[in-house]
């Protein structure tokens, strides 16, 4: 089987994230993790809090804590709130990590060595009413490109082109909106990617065609528009220390790396921490999947992320990796999604507006969202969030289709033929066409899967369930029992064995649900980790003669009440 690493964009610590972040990174990573391991692949799904940078000292300020004390406990936070959902990560790191600061500190040495670093003395934004030099990001103007009034420093949200602050019209401190700015001159490492586009280039020519469209021709335009050096350090309190043994005046003066430059190398710094915090006894290669030679070469690595982090990713990052000239492994396939909006515009915390990824587990249990996130994925376009959408997925798809399927067969078997699955009659031609349509649906619905295709995988899925439905209607149990009970028994274990095979193959998108229903069958030897086509066309894992329970219910409606409460706390169409 093959060797699969996996990472996802990393959140960032200064606050609770929205489903937006959600479902644009974690959550398809999440999902894909689990499928190649329930197909038997070695995994390893790499995540971790991106930590430094302006905003992390600014929201430690607020909250009146020392800035580490404070990244502390957000990424805590944070994680507990990705245990809730469910996100299995091998490792969820830090990149305030001693390892994340020693490989940071590697790869600018070996760009100094290889003359991809230069020093230059720059004029730079100087705000006096903060009394600081601002970070880009904490530059705020109009895009010279698109007239977007709230373009950052460093890019524009709304057309993703990246800028310099020198760029931004009429320009102002996102601190305190003063727009008393001034050039100041001070020096910084510049990173020469400008030496770097034709390699580059030919990467992504060699890479670039498997990659969606959407990732492709934001990594493509982004070439074509010219690859410019760019600025790796910052004067900030907070982040990786430009290392004294290499410049030594620049570390005397505290500048840091910037956050773009090192929070990607922390996919291989956390991957370091995962090797260092193995348990004693196991030993942890963590080269073996990034360095080409010791193992990576074998590896397929894949990145999840929202269409803002693609430049990141598939340009400046792999500039980056190959200008260091060590064999480190580079993606292989860049997943990007579009926006989730809500109801059309932008999540806000400011203005109560959109769910979070806190409250969204206070209301309701985490499959709920899984399921609901990844049937409506952005993966091409923009996805708008409503609450009538979600409540329409989640009645008819996971409470009608799913839910009450498991609740009515379980619970009519169990009063009419008691707590053991019954035997009844040999399969005949009803269970032979769902057999194969089973099987059939399970094909289509690993394929999606293998190609990223989450969407469709969870048209598949549904499919899957619904094939359920149809058979037990046309089939008829309630009807069958008062003339033929072997054939109604027949209809039900088929039933229960299609509720087990659902159990197994739904665990990507609903692992808490899908392991409610498989518990719900008391098979000692039941250690299928997937669904063969055979099985799936036999529908006989579950044996007569098997005790069961009817598990509580699985999905409860939302209901008309409950939509008007979600709309008012957290807001709807404007």
């Amino acid at each position: 089987m093959a060797r699969h690493l996996i990472t996802s964009a990393l959140p960032y610590i200064n606050g609770i994230k929205h489903l937006g972040n959600m479902v644009g990174s974690m959550l398809p990573a999440d999902v894909y993790a689990r499928y190649l391991r329930q197909r038997g692949h070695e995994v390893l799904y790499i995540c971790a809090t991106d930590e430094h940078g302006t905003p992390a000292e600014l929201a430690a300020k607020e909250a009146g804590l020392p800035v580490d004390t404070f990244c502390a406990g957000q990424h805590d936070a944070q994680k507990a709130i990705y245990d809730g959902f469910g996100l299995e990560f091998d490792y969820f790191g830090r990149s305030s990590s001693q390892q994340n600061i020693e490989i940071t500190q590697h790869f600018a040495r070996r760009l100094k060595e290889n003359g991809f670093i230069e020093e230059r003395a720059i004029r730079q934004v100087f705000s006096v009413a903060d009394g600081r030099f601002l970070p880009d990001r904490y530059i705020v103007g109009t895009c010279p490109h698109c007239g977007y009034d709230r373009a950052r420093g460093d890019q524009c949200e709304n057309c993703t082109r990246v800028l310099d602050p020198t760029d931004l019209l009429e320009p102002r401190s996102a601190i305190s909106g003063s727009a008393e700015l001034e050039i100041r001159e001070t020096t910084h490492l510049f990173l020469l990617q400008s030496k770097l586009a034709g390699e580059v280039a030919a990467w992504i020519d060699a890479t670039g065609d498997e990659w969606p469209t959407l990732a492709s021709s934001i990594a493509r335009k982004w070439l074509t528009e010219g690859l410019h050096d760019r600025a790796i350090t910052r004067d900030l309190d907070w982040g990786v220390p430009v290392p004294a043994d290499t410049w030594p005046e620049l570390a005397a003066e505290g500048k840091v790396f910037y956050v773009w430059f090192d929070a990607p190398i922390e996919y291989i710094g956390a991957t370091k921490e995962w090797a260092d915090a193995a348990p004693a006894g196991e030993i942890r290669d963590w080269k073996s999947w990034w360095y080409e030679g010791a193992g990576a070469e074998n590896v397929r690595y894949t990145e999840f992320m929202a269409k803002d982090n693609v430049p990141f990713h598939t340009v400046m990052f792999p500039a980056t990796q190959l200008a260091t000239r060590e064999p480190w492994k580079k993606v292989d396939f860049v997943k990007a999604f579009s926006w989730l909006t809500y109801y059309g515009g932008k999540f806000s915390t400011s203005q109560r507006r959109g769910v979070f990824t806190d409250a969204a587990l206070e209301i309701l249990p985490a499959d709920y969202w899984r399921y609901f996130l990844m049937a409506n994925a952005p993966e091409s376009d923009d996805t708008s969030f409503s609450w009538e959408l979600f409540t329409s997925v989640v009645n008819k798809d996971l409470a009608d289709t799913l839910g009450n399927f498991v609740n009515r067969v379980l619970s009519f078997s169990r009063k009419r033929f008691g707590d053991t699955v019954p035997a009844g009659a040999e399969p005949g031609e009803a269970e032979r066409r769902l057999g194969e349509e089973i099987a059939g649906l399970l094909a289509e619905y690993e394929g999606h899967l293998d190609a990223l295709r989450f969407r469709k995988a969870a048209q598949a899925l549904r499919a899957l369930w619904s094939a359920g439905n149809s058979y037990l209607e046309e089939k008829a149990p309630w009807l069958e029992i008062k003339t033929d009970p072997e054939a109604a028994a027949l209809t039900l274990r088929t039933a229960m064995n299609l509720i087990h095979l659902y159990a197994v193959v739904s665990e990507p998108f609903i692992p808490a649900s899908a392991r409610a229903m498989r518990a719900a069958f008391a098979l000692a030897d039941d250690t299928a980790a997937w669904v063969t086509a055979e099985e799936a066309a036999a529908l006989a894992s579950v044996p007569a003669g098997t005790a069961f329970t009817v598990p509580p219910v699985l999905f409860a409606k939302i209901t008309e009440d409950d939509l008007a409460g979600y709309r008012e706390r957290f807001g709807g169409a404007e």
